[in-house]
């Protein structure tokens, strides 16, 4: 079977155990969650090894770059509806704790893979 090479970096690997960790806690959330937080919040973590998994497949450092920060928007959109989800008491602040952590490396390693794309851009 055919592999990618977004499949090899870590930060994808990484983001897709956070899909996997915010779809456990949101399926706690009370049934009448589910079509508003709940779904926005599995869009935007959808959207992280999403968008690492596109910009990779682009040829153009601008667009690599550009679709590694949609990738860490999104990241902080997850992290905003996850301080929501607290202030609604869906989720203890164990999770939020853990959750922050993941989000914390993710963040950090996202942001190492963009001046990786910058510094190679900087170097044509």
């Amino acid at each position: 079977m055919q592999s990618y090479s977004f499949e090899n970096l870590d930060v994808w690997k990484i983001s897709r155990e956070f899909v996997v960790a915010i779809y456990k806690i949101q399926s706690s959330f009370p049934s009448f969650e589910k079509y508003g937080l709940g779904d926005q919040l599995r869009r935007a973590v959808i959207s992280i090894p999403s968008n690492i998994a596109e910009g990779n497949g682009r040829t153009s450092l601008k667009e690599q770059i550009h679709f590694i920060e949609i990738a860490y928007g999104s990241l902080m959109e997850v992290y905003c509806q996850l301080i929501i989800s607290y202030d609604l008491k869906y989720i203890n602040k164990e999770q939020l704790e853990r959750c922050k952590s993941m989000i914390s490396q993710i963040g950090g390693m996202l942001n190492g893979l963009r001046r990786q794309k910058i510094s190679k851009l900087s170097q044509k």
